[in-house]
């Protein structure tokens, strides 16, 4: 916790253990490889909507990493609109993962949900310690947002159910590596004691 402006000036966010973190969920898709994906994210959008509604009963805080698009002119809201409302791949997923008004979100630039957002001073504030990753994809910006996270000494847990990848078999070989090198929990979101969590 910061040593000055524990409170951000009056601004402070919620105070919680542990967080969830939704991954590039709301995406049009519209890449080489979204048709792949659809399929494979629409069960995964599900099981990360009821693992959501579950983290708001258990009072954890959700946060949202997406990509930036629009040439760095977008922001959250607008992306939002833009997956909700024009004729994308992604919509189904978006539907499902629709924010809610006290849900926190960080654009990010590049995979890591880390890297040059505001993500890390969030996480300081709200006295996390426990991160639930979800989402898309695997391999990727799961994957790497995962090594920024246990490189800061924070705790995994990347529900297995949670995430895809274009490639089935590499978003596997992700969890694995995951739970072996970043001594991840990988627990179905089903089995995730959340309440456990959210008391540190």
């Amino acid at each position: 916790m910061a040593a000055k402006n524990h409170d951000l000036h009056g601004n402070a966010p919620d105070t919680s253990p542990a967080v969830l973190i939704i991954v590039d969920m709301i995406n049009d898709l519209e890449f080489p490889g979204g048709d792949e994906l659809v399929p494979q994210l629409i069960p995964v959008a599900k099981r990360i909507a009821a693992l959501k509604a579950r983290a708001r009963a258990a009072r954890i805080p959700v946060i949202y990493a997406n990509d930036n698009f629009g040439r760095w002119r977008s922001d959250f809201r607008e992306v939002v609109d833009h997956v909700l409302a024009d004729d994308v791949k992604g919509k189904p997923l978006a539907e499902a993962l629709r924010p809610d008004e006290d849900d926190y979100f960080v654009l990010k630039p590049k995979h890591s949900a880390f890297f040059a957002t505001t993500l890390d001073t969030l996480l300081q504030y709200l006295g996390a310690r426990h991160l639930i990753l979800t989402g898309a994809t695997g391999d990727t910006c799961v994957l790497f947002t995962a090594s920024d996270a246990y490189m800061r000494d924070l705790h995994l847990h990347v529900p297995a159910d949670c995430t895809a990848s274009i490639d089935p078999q590499n978003n596997a070989r992700a969890i694995e590596y995951m739970a072996r090198v970043h001594h991840a929990d990988v627990t179905p979101s089903t089995e995730l004691d959340l309440e456990k969590l959210a008391e540190g």
